[in-house]
Formats: C-alpha cells, sequence, structure tokens
C-alpha cells in the first residue's frame, strides 16, 4: 500500500502536465490555423459533443439487452435484471478549413445505410452546407460535412516547380466536399475539355503543363486554334516548355499532326525491342521513352466542315478531313506508346470534334454550358439523369472554374473546383524548366543508338 501511495503522488503531476501540454498545443494550433479552419476547430468540439445525444435523436444508436460481463459477474442471484445499454457509435473528428471530417463505427443495424439516411439531419445539426457518408473500410463510415461551398470558393495553385512523383495522376481540383480530385493518366488515350469562352478550360490545362513540367519524361506540343502566334494567346508563358507549337494555320496544324502520326508509328515499330513489353504503362515514362501529349485548343478550327466548290475552300475541307483522320491515328493507337491527345473545345458536339474522335476518349470534362445539348455532347446522355450536376448549372460568375465529370467508382457527376495558375507562377514554371524541352523523335533516335538498334522509321518531318 505504501508503494501504490507513493506513484499515487506523482500520478497527480504528471497528469496535470500531460493536460497543460495538450491544451498549450491546441492553443497553438487554434492561434496558427487560417479563419475558416478556426470556426471549424470550434464545429469539432460541438460535435464531439453533441454527439452522444445527436446519435439518438437521429437513430444511429441500438439497444443491447445483454449485460456486459462486469454486469453478469456483480449481479446478485435475486437482483433484477440489469437494464439494458443503449450503444452508440464511436467518432474521431477532424477540422480543416471548410468544415469537419467524422469517422465513426458501425454497430449492428446501424451501418451505412442508416448513416446516408440520417446525412440531412446532420448537416442541419452541425450547420454544414451538406454532408456526404462514405465507406471507410470494414466497420468505418467517413463523414464529411462542409460548412462553406468549396464550389463557390475561389483557390489558387502555386506550381512547387518539382517533379511529380507519380506522372500517371492528375490532379484536377477540389469536389464538392473538399476532397481531392485525381485522375489516371494510365492507359488513357484521350481527354476532352469542353465550356462556353471564360469559364476556365485554358486554366484547368496550364495548371496540367505546370505540374508536369518539371519532369523530363513529359513533353509537350499545341496547337491553339484560336490564334496566329504563340504570343497572343494563352500559352505565351508556356510555349518555352512546348517541343512543337502552331496557331491557327491549317497547313502548319496538319504538319504537326502528321509528325505525332509519324512518332506514334516509329514507337509501335520500335517498343517490343526497346522497352520489352507491349505497352509502355507497364513500365512507365522516362527521359528516354516520355510521355507525349498533344493539346489541341479550340480544336473545332481544325476539324469543320468546309462546304463550298470553289479551289480554297476544297483545299480547307481536305485538310480539315485529314487533320481528323490523324488525330483519330493518334487517339485509337497512340494509348500504348505513351501518346496523349487533349482536346479542348467550346461544345464537344460532332461538329466541333468528330464523334469517332470524341467518343473514344474514356475522360471527359465540362465547364458551364448554355444548353443541355453541349451537356450531353460533353458528358454523355446520362447527364440528363443527374440535373443537378449538370454543367448548365454552372453559368453564375460564382462558378468560373468548376467543371463536371464522371468519376470511376462513384455514381453520377462530380463537380470540381479547379485551381487558378497565375501567368507569373506560369511562366516561372517554364523558364525553370525549358531546359528539359526535347523533340521524343531525337529521344527515340539516342535511345536506339544506345541500345545498338537502328531506326524502324525515319521521322517525315523535322523540328
Amino acid at each position: 500500500m505504501e508503494a501504490i501511495t507513493g506513484y499515487a503522488a506523482y500520478a497527480l503531476p504528471i497528469a496535470t502536465a500531460l493536460i497543460g501540454v495538450w491544451l498549450v498545443w491546441t492553443v497553438v494550433r487554434y492561434v496558427r490555423a487560417d479563419k475558416g479552419t478556426r470556426v471549424s476547430m470550434r464545429q469539432a468540439v460541438r460535435v464531439r459533443w453533441g454527439w452522444v445525444r445527436l446519435a439518438r435523436m437521429a437513430g444511429l444508436t441500438v439497444t443491447d439487452k445483454t449485460p456486459s460481463l462486469l454486469a453478469q459477474i456483480a449481479a446478485q442471484k435475486d437482483s433484477p435484471p440489469p437494464a439494458p445499454r443503449v450503444l452508440t457509435p464511436k467518432i474521431k473528428v477532424k477540422p480543416d478549413q471548410y468544415g469537419v471530417i467524422v469517422q465513426a463505427r458501425t454497430l449492428p443495424q446501424v451501418g451505412l445505410e442508416e448513416y446516408q439516411k440520417s446525412a440531412r439531419f446532420l448537416a442541419d445539426a452541425w450547420r454544414c452546407t451538406r454532408v456526404s457518408v462514405l465507406p471507410d473500410g470494414p466497420g468505418k463510415v467517413l463523414i464529411r460535412g462542409v460548412r462553406s461551398d468549396p464550389l463557390t470558393t475561389p483557390t489558387r495553385h502555386r506550381p512547387t516547380g518539382r517533379p511529380l512523383a507519380d506522372l500517371t495522376r492528375w490532379e484536377l481540383g477540389v469536389d464538392e466536399y473538399a476532397a481531392r480530385v485525381c485522375v489516371s493518366l494510365a492507359n488513357v488515350p484521350g481527354v476532352t475539355v469542353a465550356g462556353v469562352p471564360g469559364a476556365g478550360k485554358t486554366s484547368g490545362v496550364n495548371k496540367f503543363v505546370c505540374d508536369f513540367a518539371p519532369s523530363p519524361a513529359v513533353q509537350i506540343a499545341t496547337a491553339d486554334g484560336k490564334v496566329s502566334r504563340a504570343s497572343e494567346g494563352d500559352y505565351a508563358d508556356l510555349v518555352k516548355r512546348m517541343f512543337a507549337f502552331c496557331g491557327d494555320d491549317l497547313d502548319e496544324a496538319s504538319a504537326l499532326f502528321k509528325r505525332m502520326v509519324e512518332l506514334r508509328k516509329r514507337r509501335s515499330a520500335a517498343i517490343r525491342d526497346v522497352l520489352g513489353v507491349k505497352n509502355m504503362w507497364h513500365v512507365g515514362p522516362s527521359p528516354e521513352w516520355p510521355l507525349t501529349v498533344l493539346i489541341i485548343d479550340e480544336a473545332h478550327t481544325f476539324f469543320r466542315e468546309y462546304k463550298g466548290s470553289d479551289a480554297t475552300t476544297k483545299r480547307l475541307a481536305a485538310l480539315t478531313a485529314e487533320n481528323a483522320r490523324l488525330v483519330e491515328d493518334l487517339v485509337k493507337k497512340g494509348r500504348s506508346v505513351g501518346i496523349l491527345v487533349i482536346l479542348i473545345s467550346q461544345k464537344t458536339t460532332g461538329d466541333a470534334i468528330p464523334t469517332f474522335i470524341r467518343d473514344v476518349c474514356p475522360i471527359g470534362l465540362s465547364f458551364a454550358q448554355k444548353t443541355v445539348e453541349a451537356a450531353v455532347a460533353a458528358l454523355g446522355e446520362d447527364i440528363r439523369n443527374w440535373p443537378d450536376a449538370s454543367p448548365v448549372t454552372l453559368q453564375d460568375p460564382a462558378y468560373v472554374g468548376v467543371a463536371v465529370m464522371a468519376m470511376q467508382g462513384r455514381p453520377g457527376y462530380t463537380r470540381i473546383r479547379t485551381p487558378y495558375v497565375s501567368d507569373t507562377d506560369a511562366a516561372r514554371v517554364a523558364d525553370a524548366t525549358s531546359h528539359l524541352t526535347a523533340d521524343p523523335d531525337l529521344c527515340l533516335d539516342a535511345f536506339l543508338r544506345s541500345t545498338g538498334r537502328t531506326a524502324p522509321f525515319a521521322p517525315s518531318l523535322t523540328k
């Protein structure tokens, strides 16, 4: 007993010190947090303290009529049976800038479906704009409550200038619950991006270029159909990091597309001998065999149908038809050799981007649209069944930079807030990474020479 009493004399000071350290750490975190996170920290305290009562009112508890082991041991022979226990799921609450993230346990008869049915009650009780409930592993659910709407909160992205650890991941932004949205580029032959002028299409692609530019395993070419020279358009600050660029001249565009098709043919012929695989994505991009991205902005410029009987019109019609054939070749055959085509247009209807190209692209994003028909062309017929997620609802200025897309593994469509990248940051990244720019044809030649092989095709065009 004396030993126990001696230990007890130390227990109180130790417990007091630990509580003091925890309080100091909490105060420091609160002071250093931004305004939104501070509000969320106070919200998190209310969620924890009120959870037991709220869970009972929302029907998220279960009554256990079986006495606990301690109650069975302490029960006397003639005593009445112990009262049934009301079990409440345990939770962990984490605040962030937009609201709270709650990890909750499930109980018998209180599973994912019950939490989802109670989502609107939780949103009202926690003073959230919306609440989502998703599975978080066996016996767990993840409850996301956002107090402020991430879709109407403009965000900025400052590129780090460091190479990405994973070149198969494209971080688009955050969804309506402030969760990061990423798509996989592995085995993706094409991406379509649609939206009315000024909705955020080019800004979203600028982020893509800025994020991937620091890697020597990525090379980019661009055809911009709304300018004649790079200095006139949105890619003026990024052209230093592009191995090829052309404006709205159809002859120049056709030459670029032919050059890309020749690269595709050479890679297809050499991939087994050089990489030892049939699909580049099995080994991933490298400086010797880079992921080659072709950005076609205002794509309708290069594919539109010209109708007329005069010589000039017939020549233009022949060029646009050839452009469509060349880009079709890249989209349908370039996936396994590491060629990705990003097509950008205000509308992705069949007259802007031929359906034999558009419908092969597995990833489609749409910023604000004026008509349901344009939304259907960009996202598919199923968007009619999800009117709340339709890009037609994004015409308010608050939604500039918000896109809609179908995500694998999620029902319906996801709305995404894409961040803004300033021209200054874009120029900084392009200047810092311009030395990494290389012609993929020359990379392949050097790769073949280093392995003692000869080029199966000679490039028909040079830089």
